[in-house]
């Protein structure tokens, strides 16, 4: 009886481990042709899987003629012997090589994506973003955002938030109608939510602390470098607050959450780009809206920060804090949304505050109204009618304790780290004013 191959074979290894195989011991690489080198009497195959890229020698003439009808990205299995060798890739190669294609070869992709640097335009990699974004640099920028997500995830928990999952297709067009997509449900008219916020707050009077992972949608015609029609957002919201302080400082530990997450779990991806990471302090430095404008030299009667605005800020911070952050408090009340709760002894201003991270706003929070009579006043002020919300109000109406919540961008959070140019480069397939496809 002749032996199964698959069963006789060496362990799968994966590339980034290899180096902890003993010499001499027989080991399986399986992944994606990276590189191929062809010498005079040896070649070179550079091998990549999920942990990086591994070094294969060939030496031998009927594996160097099998390699050299094996594009880049074709899919392989190498099977060989461990051999050390500090130059190598993980300080370990592998020699004698038997090489299994495990597919037909691959095309050559728009761009070679063996080089340390993406060679091709933003365009090109947008339109063929299935291969390109396999170029380690590419990757490298999603697996910060990954750990990032990991890291928010971790912290919430650690503080007993329970993790929702809210719906995306809605009946009405609450927050603003104007910057929404309508949807044809069944029939009927929908819209694609513009975040979880309402439904955030109802679930606080059911679990008291809550959080989501999951995309938005926004149609603003914005063609920016800082816009997109669909992004993720990291919310939170929490009941039983004083105030906004309260938010703000669930908010730090949830950024300080992402940060150790990212040295964890994604440390060889941001030395790659290689990304500072702030250092997060026990608290973020404040300053209230108002004394903002006076230090930007801004009109007073100014309802919100420009991006040279919160440039100008951000400098500040860091040369009077030492710190990549600053929070914004007070916006005046007529910029915030209708369930702001108002700054106790100025209604003028509210109770909400954005975070500003190296330059640019990244997280929108504050503290929400929790009295059904407030909302009630708050319908009459905004000219909104009760019944659109009737669901909503019904959770204020059988009680409701003081919370306040806010979200994050992921997108701008992995673009300000990376210092990317456009968000789209940190985006897997971007939603903007032009593009559906890939």
């Amino acid at each position: 009886m002749q032996p199964n191959p698959t069963t006789t074979r060496a362990p799968r290894v994966l590339a980034g481990d290899l180096g902890s195989v003993e010499s001499g011991q027989p080991a399986t690489l399986a992944g994606w042709i990276h590189r191929r080198r062809i010498l005079a009497n040896v070649t070179f195959l550079v091998l990549r899987d999920r942990s990086g890229l591994a070094q294969v020698v060939v030496k031998d003439r009927d594996t160097v003629e099998q390699l050299a009808g094996l594009p880049e990205e074709t899919v392989v299995e190498v099977t060989g012997m461990v051999s050390a060798n500090e130059s190598a890739p993980g300080g370990a190669e592998l020699v004698k090589p038997t090489i299994t294609a495990l597919t037909e070869p691959a095309l050559a992709p728009p761009t070679e994506l063996w080089r340390p640097t993406f060679g091709a335009g933003l365009p090109t990699h947008l339109d063929h973003a299935a291969v390109t974004l396999r170029h380690p640099r590419h990757r490298a920028a999603w697996q910060i955002a990954g750990a990032s997500m990991r890291g928010f995830r971790a912290a919430l928990g650690a503080l007993e938030f329970t993790e929702i999952a809210t719906p995306k297709l809605v009946g009405t067009a609450t927050e603003s109608g104007a910057n929404v997509f309508t949807v044809d449900y069944f029939g009927r008219t929908a819209y694609l939510a513009q975040s979880p916020q309402l439904y955030k707050q109802m679930l606080v009077g059911v679990f008291e602390r809550v959080f989501e992972v999951g995309p938005v949608f926004r149609a603003e015609p914005h063609d920016t470098v800082r816009h997109l029609a669909q992004y993720t957002s990291l919310d939170a919201e929490l009941g039983f607050v004083r105030d906004h302080r309260d938010v703000l400082a669930v908010l730090r530990e949830a950024i300080a959450g992402m940060v150790d997450a990212i040295r964890e779990h994604a440390g060889d991806a941001a030395a790659l780009l290689a990304v500072e990471l702030p250092r997060v302090p026990e608290e973020f430095p404040v300053i209230h809206f108002s004394d903002a404008l006076a230090r930007v030299g801004a009109d007073p009667d100014e309802p919100d920060l420009s991006p040279a605005h919160e440039r100008a800020l951000s400098e500040w911070a860091k040369t009077a804090y030492d710190s990549d952050f600053l929070a914004v408090e007070g916006y005046p009340m007529g910029k915030r949304p209708f369930y702001t709760h108002p700054q106790p002894g100025d209604e003028r201003w509210s109770n909400s505050f954005d975070l500003l991270f190296r330059g640019l706003e990244l997280t929108t929070g504050g503290q929400r109204l929790h009295r059904p009579s407030d909302y009630a006043a708050a319908m009459e002020r905004t000219g909104t009618d009760p019944a659109v919300l009737a669901g909503y109000l019904d959770a204020f109406a059988h009680g409701m304790p003081p919370h306040g919540g806010f979200a994050i961008g992921l997108e701008r959070w992995v673009g300000r780290l990376t210092g990317a140019e456009n968000i789209r480069e940190v985006t897997l397939f971007p939603r903007d004013l032009h593009r559906l496809e890939p």
